[in-house]
């Protein structure tokens, strides 16, 4: 059977793949955007500071960023089912241990250790590279599905926790939504997430009549690493997730300063997650018609406007909701930009290690950015300055991506 030709033979063949795979991602971001409604929560019933708090994401996001490259790696030899399948089980698995939490240091920081050695098996490049392998022509739109996973995390996490949190406490949040999860999303990638990868590695006659797939096509990795676009990629790649993680998880407790209540701040911070599906399917329309590297340079832009109006009327709950839509688009778009970008810059040969390292630079971000957020405000009392570093993190980010050319891959092998 021929491959397809056109978006509408990809999407009518295989539409399913990246709703499956956007079921599968919403794992990977469970700790990120789903510790933030826990921070109060905590803070009372242990007394610890906002700052030790966030660290749990330091230690997964350091963890993961070791990780990234090898697990990656893994991806590109045994495929993205089997990875896929195991990621979901070790990750739902480890966000319930949260609600298991005692109070002592040393208990809390097992428990993250737990999450950093899990998070990466649940990680983007599994459900991207599935995706990847059988989309081209409408390659951005179906990356724009797959990653709707984290605002479905974003927007489902904070009210089922607080819902459940507000009847039972704050373990049962951490037991419930890990529940969910696991009774949705699991049985959804064990029956029906496959790639191009797992066909390659059926029998011919075992492949519903279709002729095997050819070898995935690509830069060597030693060919990616030399070019300059490969670190630019990087550098945004941290920007971007030590911004967006960083103001996600501190969001409820920002806007409780400003004189929100700790339910009013949550809805508020729902629009994150709503205002994520939006960005992300635009982002993925325009994908595959407008110049990515432009694109991407004008996403960047959001989350700094964003932080800009916190810092000048964030005690108006109009400024604060317009705020975490802006953010919201960012959540939905960067990440598109960035696995697309990669595959686009550098091929599907080693995408996965390529990508892993994408996702290792996201992983330092990510460990960086709710600290620090953390522990200027207790040292601060404020989340001022952290608003100013996001500000100009993503204004670097935006010239980062302004400044690259497409290169097809193709012309270099």
């Amino acid at each position: 059977m021929p491959q397809p030709q056109t978006a509408r033979e990809e999407w009518k063949r295989h539409w399913l793949l990246p709703f499956i795979a956007a079921a599968g991602y919403s794992t990977a971001s469970m700790h990120s955007y789903g510790i933030g409604v826990f921070v109060e929560p905590l803070e009372a019933e242990f007394g610890w500071t906002r700052a030790f708090i966030s660290m749990g994401l330091t230690i997964s996001g350091l963890t993961g960023a070791l990780l990234a490259v090898p697990m990656g790696a893994l991806v590109d030899r045994y495929g993205p089912r089997r990875i896929g399948m195991i990621g979901v089980v070790l990750m739902v698995s480890a966000f319930g241990l949260l609600g298991t939490a005692t109070g002592t240091v040393v208990n809390w920081i097992m428990l993250w250790a737990i999450i950093a050695l899990c998070n990466p098996w649940s990680g983007a490049v599994a459900w991207t590279k599935a995706v990847a392998s059988r989309f081209e022509k409408s390659r951005g739109l179906a990356f724009a599905v797959t990653l709707s996973g984290a605002p479905i995390t974003t927007t489902l996490i904070p009210l089922i926790a607080t819902a459940v949190m507000l009847g039972y406490g704050w373990r049962a949040g951490f037991f419930g939504v890990a529940l969910a999860w696991a009774v949705v999303v699991w049985p959804l990638v064990f029956l029906f997430f496959r790639s191009a990868h797992e066909d390659r590695q059926q029998p011919a006659h075992e492949q519903n009549g279709a002729a095997p797939v050819a070898e995935l096509p690509g830069l060597a990795l030693r060919q990616a690493l030399r070019t300059f676009d490969f670190y630019k990629l990087l550098l945004v790649s941290a920007f971007f997730a030590f911004t967006v993680v960083g103001t996600t998880v501190h969001f409820v407790p920002i806007l409780i300063d400003g004189g929100s209540t700790p339910l009013a701040a949550a809805g508020i911070a729902s629009l994150i997650g709503i205002f994520s599906f939006f960005g992300r399917l635009g982002t993925g329309f325009l994908l595959d018609r407008v110049p990515t590297n432009l694109l991407g340079g004008a996403i960047c832009t959001l989350p700094a406007i964003s932080c800009a109006l916190l810092l000048l009327r964030g005690d108006d709950p109009v400024f604060q909701s317009i705020a975490a839509a802006l953010l919201g688009l960012t959540v939905g778009g960067e990440i598109d930009v960035i696995a697309y970008l990669t595959t686009r810059q550098f091929g599907l040969k080693n995408y996965g290690t390529v990508y892993g390292a994408m996702t290792g630079a996201m992983q330092i971000g990510t460990a960086t950015g709710a600290v620090l957020a953390g522990a200027i405000y207790d040292a601060q009392g404020s989340y001022t300055i952290f608003l100013f570093i996001t500000i100009a993190a993503m204004l670097t980010s935006s010239l980062s991506l302004l400044t690259i050319v497409r290169k097809p891959f193709a012309a270099s092998h």
